[in-house]
Formats: C-alpha cells, sequence, structure tokens
C-alpha cells in the first residue's frame, strides 16, 4: 500500500473493498471473510462479513509465537504510587489467559457483557483484553463517573459481571471506588449475578458475598482460557459517550473492522513502527485509551505506555518528559489540555533540560481544538512535529490526520490536515449543499464509513439513525462545524449541538441543566461551555430561582455544584454558576445558549431578531462580569 497520500486516498474511496482487503493482511483470520463489504442492507453497513478472528489472539498470542514474546508489551508508570511494572508480551498474554479463565469460572461466555469500573492500572488491560478472549463484550466506564451515571450504563448493558477496584488514587488523595459501585448496583434496574474486585494496597474494601469476589483468588482459582474465534461483525465493546438528552449512546465497535484499522493506522497515520514504544496519555474510560493504549499498540507489535498520573502535579510539569525519556518513546499522543497546562507551569519549558527525548520523534494532539499557540509553544521547546487530528469516539480511529506514515504534508495551524484513506469529509450548508471552501456549515462523512467505525448503537438501531444519518441522508452527521479551505485542508470549528469539550471528554450541557433543574429552587436554567486557557471549556451554570426561594443564592449555587459533582462527577469540572432574574429566549421559547456562550467568550455578538427582549443580554453580560467573565486568555 505505497504511494502519495493523494493517491492513497483517492484508492481508499474509489476501491475501498480492495483497499482493506489488503489492510486485512496484516491481521490474523481464524477464517477469512465471505465479503469485504456488506452494503445490502443501508445505513447498516457492515464489514468482513462472514470472516473470523480473536482480537486478543492478534494482540497478544501472535506475537509470542512470532517472535515478540520477550519484548515490552505493557508498562505500567504511576508516580501517583511511585510505581513502574514491565509486562512482556508472554507475560501480558498469560495473566489475560489466567483472568479469562476466572471470567469463564464465573460464568461469563462469548456475546456477554462484561463492565469494566477500573482506574488506570495493568488489571484494567488485562481484563479488557480477556473479555476479547473468550468472546464476551466489554464497557469500560470511566472511574471518575458518579453511581448513577454507573448504574444507567448497568441498565443499557445489562452486563453478567463487574470488574471493579477498590480505590483510584489521585495526587493528593484516593478515591474510593467500591462505595459508589455498591450504589450504582443498588439503583440500577439490572443486577449483575458476580462483581470482581481488584484490592488496591493503599486501600481495601469489605466485599459482599457471595456476589462479590476478590481478584486474585479468582484468578488463583481459574485454569488459563484460550482465544474463542469470534465473526468480524460480532461487537468487541461498548463505549457510551454523553447524548444530548441526558441519556448516554452506547457506541459499539466490532472485531473485526476494528482490528483491521487500528493495525494499519499504527504505521500509516502515526509513522510508528513495530518494536517501538507509543505512547497515548488518556485513560482507558476513553475511547482514545481502548484505540490507542491497548489495541492499536498491541496490534502493531509496540509497547504501550499505561499512565496513572498527571501532566503536572506528579510531581511536576516535567513528568511528561521523565516518562518519554525512561521509557524510551517515540511518539505521544495527548489532549491539548495536558500541553496548556505544562505551558502554564513552566512557560520557558525549563523542565526539559535535563531528559534524554533522543528518541523522541512526534507529538499527537487530539480530543479537542488545538489553539495554535498550544501547538507553536510545543513545537518550539521540543523541536518534533507536532500534529493535530480530529477524531470522536463514534469512529474510532482518527477522520482527519496528516498521515506521516504515508506522505508529511504541509502544517497549516488550526487544521487537523485533510481526510485519513477511508474517510470521505464533507462541509454541508443548511440545505444539504457542499459549502464553498472557506464557508463554515456541519462537518459530515459520506456513506458507507469506513471499518472501525460504529455501525449501530447498543440495542438503539433507531436512535443510531435518527441521531447521525438523518439530518443530511447519505452522510454521517459528526456534530462538528467548521469548514474546507481552498487546498482541502479542514478546519473544525465548534459543536453543533450542546456536547462541550472539557479537557478532552466530551460532555452534555443538556444531562448538567437536567441536574440543575432538580434542585428544589430552581425554576429554569442554562448550561453553556465558556473558553477556558486549561481545560478548552469549562461548564458555566445561570439559574434563574423560584418566587419564594427557600435559600439565599449563594447556598442555592453551592447546592447545585455539589449535586453535578454527585451525579454526573468530578469529570464535569462543574463549579461556577449564578443567578440571573432571567434567561435570554427567542419568542418560541428557546434559551439563546449560543449567545450566552459569545458573552461569556468575549465574541461580537447580536441580539437574534427572535428575541423577546434585548435588554436581558445586557443583564447577563453584567452578571457574567461578575464571575469574571470574559477571561483573558493568552
Amino acid at each position: 500500500m505505497s504511494g502519495t497520500y493523494r493517491a492513497m486516498h483517492a484508492r481508499s474511496l474509489a476501491d475501498p473493498e480492495g483497499f482493506w482487503s489488503e489492510a486485512a493482511a496484516g491481521i490474523d483470520w481464524v477464517r477469512r471473510w465471505d465479503r469485504v463489504l456488506d452494503a445490502t442492507n443501508p445505513p447498516f453497513y457492515r464489514w468482513f462479513v462472514g470472516g473470523q478472528l480473536n482480537t486478543c489472539h492478534n494482540c497478544l498470542d501472535r506475537h509470542v509465537d512470532g517472535g515478540r514474546a520477550d519484548q515490552a508489551a505493557l508498562i505500567y508508570d504511576s508516580p501517583v504510587t511511585g510505581t513502574v511494572r514491565r509486562f512482556t508480551y508472554r507475560e501480558l498474554r498469560d495473566a489475560v489467559a489466567r483472568f479469562a479463565g476466572a471470567l469463564r469460572k464465573n460464568g461469563v461466555g462469548k456475546g456477554d457483557r462484561v463492565i469494566l469500573y477500573m482506574p488506570m492500572v495493568p488489571e484494567a488491560v488485562i481484563a479488557m483484553l480477556a473479555c476479547a478472549r473468550i468472546g464476551a463484550v466489554h464497557s469500560v466506564v470511566f472511574g471518575g463517573f458518579a453511581a448513577n451515571e454507573l448504574a444507567t450504563r448497568l441498565d443499557d448493558a445489562t452486563p453478567k459481571l463487574v470488574v471493579s477496584a477498590s480505590c483510584g488514587i489521585e495526587p493528593g488523595r484516593i478515591v474510593p471506588y467500591k462505595p459508589l459501585l455498591d450504589a450504582a448496583i443498588e439503583w440500577a434496574r439490572h443486577k449483575p449475578e458476580r462483581c470482581i474486585i481488584l484490592q488496591r494496597p493503599e486501600q481495601r474494601c469489605s466485599l459482599r458475598e457471595p456476589r462479590d469476589v476478590d481478584w486474585e483468588a479468582a484468578v488463583a482459582a481459574a485454569e488459563p482460557a484460550a482465544c474463542v474465534p469470534v465473526a468480524a461483525t460480532d461487537p468487541l465493546y461498548i463505549l457510551y459517550t454523553s447524548g444530548t438528552t441526558g441519556q448516554p449512546k452506547g457506541i459499539v465497535r466490532d472485531n473485526g473492522g476494528h482490528a483491521v484499522v487500528l493495525k494499519w493506522s499504527m504505521a500509516n497515520v502515526y509513522g510508528v513502527a513495530p518494536g517501538e514504544t507509543f505512547w497515548a496519555a488518556s485513560d482507558v474510560g476513553w475511547v482514545v485509551g481502548h484505540s490507542y493504549i491497548v489495541y492499536a499498540p498491541l496490534l502493531h507489535g509496540c509497547t504501550a505506555i499505561l499512565y496513572e498520573g498527571k501532566p503536572v502535579g506528579t510531581p511536576d510539569a516535567g513528568a511528561f518528559w521523565r516518562v518519554i525519556a525512561q521509557h524510551g518513546v517515540s511518539t505521544l499522543f495527548t489532549a491539548p489540555t495536558a500541553f496548556r497546562a505544562i505551558k502554564r507551569d513552566d512557560p520557558d519549558g525549563a523542565l526539559i533540560a535535563g531528559h534524554d527525548l533522543t528518541r523522541f520523534r512526534t507529538l499527537f494532539l487530539a480530543g479537542e481544538r488545538s489553539d495554535p499557540a498550544t501547538l507553536e509553544w510545543a513545537e518550539a521547546k521540543l523541536k518534533v512535529p507536532v500534529i493535530d487530528h480530529w477524531w470522536q469516539t463514534e469512529s474510532g480511529w482518527p477522520m482527519a490526520a496528516n498521515c506521516i506514515g504515508i506522505e508529511r504534508l504541509k502544517v497549516k495551524h488550526g487544521s487537523p490536515t485533510k481526510a485519513v484513506p477511508g474517510w470521505d469529509v464533507r462541509v454541508l450548508d443548511a440545505q444539504g449543499v457542499e459549502a464553498k471552501p472557506g464557508d463554515i456549515g456541519a462537518i459530515v462523512c459520506r456513506l458507507p464509513l469506513p471499518p472501525g467505525s460504529l455501525p449501530t448503537l447498543w440495542n438503539a438501531d433507531k436512535r443510531f439513525v435518527d441521531a447521525y444519518l438523518t439530518a443530511y441522508p447519505g452522510y454521517y452527521q459528526t456534530g462538528d462545524a467548521g469548514y474546507l479551505d481552498e487546498d482541502g485542508y479542514l478546519y473544525v470549528m465548534s459543536r453543533t449541538d450542546d456536547i462541550i469539550n472539557v479537557a478532552g471528554h466530551r460532555l452534555s450541557t443538556g444531562a448538567m441543566e437536567e441536574v440543575l433543574a432538580a434542585h428544589p429552587d430552581v425554576a429554569e436554567c442554562a448550561v453553556i461551555g465558556a473558553a477556558d486557557e486549561i481545560k478548552g471549556q469549562v461548564p458555566l451554570g445561570l439559574l434563574v430561582l423560584k418566587s419564594g426561594a427557600a435559600s439565599p443564592p449563594e447556598t442555592i449555587v453551592r447546592e447545585v455544584v455539589a449535586l453535578v459533582r454527585e451525579r454526573i462527577g468530578p469529570v464535569a469540572a462543574f463549579k461556577t454558576a449564578t443567578v440571573v432574574k432571567r434567561l435570554p429566549k427567542t419568542r418560541s421559547g428557546k434559551i439563546l445558549r449560543g449567545t450566552i456562550q459569545k458573552i461569556a467568550d468575549g465574541k461580537e455578538y447580536k441580539a437574534p431578531a427572535t428575541i423577546d427582549d434585548p435588554a436581558i443580554l445586557d443583564e447577563i453580560a453584567e452578571a457574567l462580569r461578575d464571575l469574571g467573565y470574559p477571561k483573558v486568555l493568552r
């Protein structure tokens, strides 16, 4: 598959079956597919129909058998516990096989769901791969989510078993997980049959027998399990993402297309060779962690880094440079938020000195829009290419990037460059007509989507169609707005719905509004995403109180902040709210959230013609000024 970017991209769209058939040669198959692309039931397209494989075999066993048995597969680096552990491919294969046997002994079989509610420890990776080994479907829930968020996922995925830990560890504090898990199970309609609990030495927990089983005891009682062949179209995992209604959407990822494109992307998008060390500084609870901490590096025969720490504070803003130097990282993939935090604490990059970064070759940024100032700072301090790229939970792998493994294109700051081969990215106006270069419109992808992208939502085919495929027939609606320039470079500017991006985490302002509205003294509310120098965006709440509210405004603000933390979790970063007399609305009653956001960000705005009272905007501006908005961003 050699050739320039333009030729490869053109071929991927003109001959997708031939293109992806060649890519699939990089994967071991139990049974070759009957058809590369099944387009007989649009918009439900399926890849590698009739094929059988096992993702865990492709991540571990084939490398053990193929000469990488003693190469490091996974390096666990935890500055919060002062721990570094290395697993060779053989050691990781054996640990996964043993835990897969423990899952099977506790009643888990092919097609069963397993929810993983885990911190960033090797056992999280082991549990994911163990599910894949026996054909079970895993669903990882980020450890920062509150009990009620976990409960909604228990009810939707209906897992037979939950894997969790006694606690997570943050800088300066321990986060007990077991009480959150117990509360979630109490609230959920669906009750898992078993819970396997990893007891961390930093804080152990009590177990509720017979439901709860100790991890070590479960493993000790088990026999190693072999890989189970599954259909290429069988689900590998479900990953929940925020929905605009507050009800999370279960993104389904299949086995076949996922394995093919992730292995292909390592060489072609990231320019990484087998045997090199690749670090995605993310969390296994997010899609980046699934794709580029766990699956893609192992599929490609790389060494993956699992980092339990922060870009700053563990112990300082030099943490990333220490990890890169100590473990010989060639490629780092993280969110711009991390670099904004590093830049804030070490603006001159002084902490880079003293670390041997000679093997460090490329920095990739994604998860939110990469502002040019952060890109330029990273380029100047690191003196390596800094590449912005764009993708989503739904896509599972990059949609637009400077594919350095194919051909390094000119970098344009503010743009993730061009569509990755396989992706047909367009910008449409409100009438569904392709926008002219430079004109902002809805960013869409022409169907069928390439392998590895979501085939549907878990048990929600109609919602899949309604959410993604209805607004622009024949296209997948990304929910992002932006434009293409004269050279075909993509610029992603904003969301087209109420999903905001907090430090790379997509969160629904609608879900937060539901929490605020549940307070007995709140009559109505709005949540917008205000620009933030470190996190990209932070949620900001406006409250209209009921007449005769029982508590003073400052008390109500404290209470709603605590409610969001309890019901959505600290990951929401909801810390600021204010009481206003009224909210700006159209005559039809629609709250003008976009206008409020522009006021908070200090952008120019006009009172919409449909506003019921333009004077309200001055009131909102005054209330936001009292909170320090607009903030001066460097």
